[in-house]
Parts: structure tokens; C-alpha cells; sequence
């Protein structure tokens, strides 16, 4: 791995943002691939993280600075993978839940499937059935991520999930929950096609479910 790389990957699990910007514009310099730059110095170190978070050395504060590190690195870099062609895994549209203003975990979430190079569309708090219905229409999305930090929310999960069925579209779109009181079995009562409990297991199950 060049120092460069290796430099971003460090960067980006320490947090620090402005030395990861820096040292993209000085890769990209250099005339390392920006897809190298993506794979082996960005998603690599949000891997790490995510397994750092999993083994219990990182903990959210960690994890969000780590995230923001690598958005910031991403402002830079996208318009040259836009120019490389890099294919992203799929677009997601994000968002909590109608009555739900919880956003530390649906933040994390995102940051964390655009660190896996995802396509986020990131509909913030409060999302009704239909934002979430015209969001996946209009960006062609082909997961939906909602999430629910409430008992009194979670109900709207199964309620958007309906109306998605009811617009005819439920073919098109896979549907991951997330939220410190959802389960598997919550999951599978309301008819969703995954369910993660952190944000690295919800990159690992977006990637899992657009691969059927």
C-alpha cells in the first residue's frame, strides 16, 4: 500500500479529517486511481471500524468522527470517481419513521453505506409513508433503510412497508429496519427483508441483500 493510501486509512480511523482531505488532492497528485484511493484507503478503514465497533475497542463517538473523516474525504474524491466510472453498489433511501425524530443511528447508517460507496438519499426524521414511496420512485432507489428509536414509531415501519406494496412497488425495493427496540422477529412479522442492529452489520446486510 503507497504512504498515501496508508495515510487516508490512518486518517480516517483516527478521525482526522483534515489529513485525509489533504492527502486525497495529494494521491490524486500522484496519480493513484481514485477507485484505489475508494477501496484500499477509504472503505478499507471503515471495514476496520466496523470491526473495531463489533470487538468493542470503538465505540458511536469513534465510529461518527470516523464516518465524518470519510464523508469529508468523499466531497473530494467523488467528482473524480464520477469521471472513473466507479459503479456504486446500489442507491438507498434512508430515513426515520413518521412521529420519529431520532437521528444519531440513521446518521451513523448512512455514513457508513457511503463509506461502503453506496448511493445515499437521506430523507432525515419525521418521513412519511409517501416521501418514502416518492423517493424510491423518483432516484430509481433499490433499498429503503428506516429506522425507529420509539415503540410508539415502530408501527409506521409496517405502515410505509404497506403503502409501498400499495403503490405497486414493492417488487423493485428491498426493505432494511434498524433501532435500538427492533428485532428479527419484528423483522419478519412486518414483512421487511432485513434487519441490522449497528451500522456495520446494516452495510454488510445492504450489500447481502442487493446481491439476491
Amino acid at each position: 500500500m503507497s504512504t498515501e493510501l496508508e495515510k487516508i486509512f490512518e486518517g480516517i480511523l483516527d478521525g482526522n479529517s483534515k489529513l485525509v482531505v489533504e492527502t486525497i488532492g495529494l494521491a490524486i497528485e500522484n496519480g493513484i486511481a481514485p477507485a484505489q484511493i475508494l477501496n484500499e484507503g477509504m472503505i478499507a478503514a471503515m471495514a476496520e471500524v466496523g470491526r473495531l465497533f463489533e470487538e468493542g475497542e470503538y465505540f458511536v463517538p469513534e465510529m461518527l468522527i470516523a464516518a465524518r473523516a470519510m464523508q469529508k474525504g468523499l466531497e473530494v474524491l467523488k467528482p473524480y470517481l464520477t469521471e472513473d466510472d466507479v459503479q456504486s453498489p446500489g442507491k438507498v433511501v434512508i430515513g426515520t419513521v413518521k412521529g420519529d425524530l431520532h437521528d444519531i443511528g440513521k446518521n451513523l447508517v448512512a455514513m457508513m453505506l457511503e463509506g461502503a460507496a453506496f448511493e445515499v438519499i437521506d430523507l432525515g426524521t419525521d418521513v412519511s409513508p409517501e416521501r418514502f414511496i416518492e423517493a424510491i420512485k423518483s432516484n430509481n432507489a433499490q433499498l429503503i433503510a428506516m429506522s425507529a428509536l420509539l415503540t410508539t414509531t415502530m408501527p409506521n415501519m409496517k405502515t410505509t412497508i404497506e403503502a409501498i406494496k400499495a403503490a405497486g412497488i414493492r417488487d423493485n425495493v428491498k426493505v432494511m429496519i434498524g433501532g435500538a427496540p427492533i428485532t428479527q422477529s419484528y423483522a419478519d412479522q412486518i414483512g421487511a427483508d432485513g434487519f441490522a442492529e449497528d451500522a456495520s452489520r446494516a452495510v454488510v446486510k445492504a450489500k447481502s441483500l442487493l446481491s439476491k
